[in-house]
């Protein structure tokens, strides 16, 4: 039998979505089991009488990274998420771009910049970026990865990078979608691509205009405002409103006696 440390070293080096499952209080104590998001129980055992609602709501807190001690008849049960790293990926070398890159790569992002222009896409302008890809996106897709823990931000809205990207991007699992721009040239964008088939679930995947409302003027503001968006979208939690006079705790240990996970 695989054991919990095994199964979550093995999770760690093949950059897979899953969580650690511990029974912390209750006649099975100590129990600990590590479940794969696609493969289930892979490492260990979790109580056999609670299983399927042990891996249901784990999935739930996988999708959202979040960790949370759940109650299950006389047992108290931690699940841990363990996730791979996060991938970022920029379209459009601007200033901006340098910011967020800077940023992103300081919160554990893995950060790739794509741009057309070679003497804006650098090295020297980037030194934390993981990948630096010059081309129109279009001619550079089979560089782009793009799964379920990528986060897409298109800082150009000229239309030779838009027309290539949305289409990839909408059709892809991101699990962000960010594009810069007025509300008027997103209700432009929105527009045209309902006009070319999308339908409006797929267009409203897109954060347009991009970031969080936080009065953002200089580059490195904007770059906190989308990474505060980004941030909010990754743990599916927060308002993005201030903290201050908020009632309550601030962040919430939940067991199911607090209803919906």
């Amino acid at each position: 039998m695989v054991t919990p440390i095994e199964g979550t070293r093995s999770l760690i080096k093949g950059e897979r979505l899953g969580a650690v499952v511990t029974v912390v209080e209750g006649p099975l104590i100590g129990m600990k089991g590590v479940i794969d998001r696609s493969d289930g129980v892979v490492a260990g055992e979790i109580p056999q009488a609670h299983t399927a609602d042990i891996l249901s709501d784990a999935a739930s807190l996988m999708d959202r990274e979040q960790n949370r001690t759940l109650e299950y008849g006389d047992e108290k049960v931690y699940i841990e998420t363990v996730a791979p790293q996060p991938h970022l990926l920029i379209f459009g070398a601007v200033h901006i771009a340098q910011e967020l890159c800077r940023l992103a790569d300081g919160l554990g992002f893995r950060v790739t910049i794509n741009d057309s222009r070679a003497v804006f896409t650098t090295q020297e302008r980037f030194p934390e970026a993981a990948a630096i890809i010059v081309g129109w996106p279009d001619l550079v897709a089979d560089q782009l990865v793009i799964d379920a823990r990528t986060y897409v931000v298109l800082l150009s809205h000229d239309a030779r990078f838009e027309d290539p990207v949305l289409p990839m991007v909408l059709k892809s699992p991101a699990k962000y979608i960010g594009a810069m721009g007025s509300r008027r040239t997103h209700r432009v964008r929105v527009e045209r691509l309902i006009d070319a088939g999308y339908s409006e679930d797929q267009v409203a995947r897109i954060h347009g205009p991009v970031g969080l409302d936080i009065g953002a003027e200089q580059p490195g503001e904007v770059a906190v405002a989308i990474l505060a968006e980004m941030i909010q979208v990754r743990y599916g939690s927060g308002t993005g409103e201030s903290l201050a006079g908020r009632p309550g705790r601030i962040h919430l240990q939940r067991t199911q006696d607090d209803g919906d996970i």
